[in-house]
């Protein structure tokens, strides 16, 4: 794997594959004290804005195949293109900014489940990488058909959206999805209107 990914994306998978294992051990206590419980739960602790972002479903090896897949593809070329400090900055800025968003959902409803799973920094890397490469061909199974990177995104941040709104698929944060992309969206926009200033 070490030749295939630069050392910050790597981190991110190993680390999660080894909490992973974990929950295996011990699921209950590594969900109540590390998943993000809503703010009106006991359970609640500030430090789950980001270690929520670790955990996955430990009865579902999907969750965290697909998550780690997709920083797999995603995110090696957005730590090229940057550098590994600024992706793993930018990274965690989606992984909060997607904790505060559910929560904020979450605020007005009796919701008592928690949130866990690296997806809201997941779709962070995924705006991320079709704004810095709008025009990269995708091929998304189970369509083969090519298509750029920012209309893949934009078809699954709707796709997001509409699911949140109408409540579709129970069980799945999607608007913790759409807070990772608004998070990296404006740290984007941060960094571009810091760059012009300072030039």
């Amino acid at each position: 794997m070490s030749s295939l990914l630069p050392p910050a994306t790597r981190a991110l998978i190993l680390v999660n594959v080894g909490v992973y294992l974990l929950e295996l051990l011990a699921p209950d206590p590594m969900v109540g004290l590390f998943a993000l419980w809503p703010l009106h739960s006991r359970l609640f602790e500030p430090w789950q804005l980001i270690t929520y972002a670790f955990l996955h479903d430990p009865k579902n090896i999907a969750h965290i195949f697909l998550n780690m897949f997709a920083l797999f593809m995603f995110g090696r070329g957005l730590e090229l293109y940057w550098g590994s400090r600024r992706f793993v900055g930018y990274y965690f800025v989606c992984v909060i900014a997607a904790a505060l968003t559910q929560l904020a959902v979450e605020s007005g409803t009796s919701a008592a489940e928690p949130v866990l799973g690296a997806s809201g920094g997941v779709f962070g890397v995924l705006l991320a990488f079709a704004w810095y490469f709008p025009n990269q061909r995708l091929i998304v199974l189970p369509i083969p058909i090519p298509m750029p990177a920012w209309l893949f995104v934009t078809i699954y941040a709707l796709i997001e959206l509409f699911s949140g709104l109408t409540r579709t698929q129970q069980g799945v944060a999607h608007f913790a999805h759409l807070g990772g992309m608004l998070g990296g969206a404006l740290c984007i926009l941060y960094w571009r209107t810091r760059h012009r200033f300072s030039s």
